[in-house]
């Protein structure tokens, strides 16, 4: 993978989740039912999206080409 892509990845990987979290979608989540997992579906729904964006950004970590110029120093 190229660095320019890598990099335009890894912003999409952080805006995407901020874009959720914010007016007008967080909208959608805004509500306390359903209950899941013991929370409302407004926590649950924060919650769900600080794991995917942590998710994300171990795989991308796993595929960052400058993972392998600091391993050789």
């Amino acid at each position: 993978m190229s660095k320019a892509t890598f990099n335009k990845l890894y912003i999409a990987v952080g805006l995407i989740p901020f874009l959720v979290l914010v007016f007008p979608l967080f909208e959608f989540a805004n509500r306390a039912d359903p209950i899941i997992f013991g929370l409302p579906f407004l926590f649950f729904w924060v919650i769900l999206w600080i794991l995917i964006t942590f998710m994300a950004l171990l795989i991308l970590y796993r595929f960052d080409p400058d993972q392998d110029e600091e391993e050789d120093v």
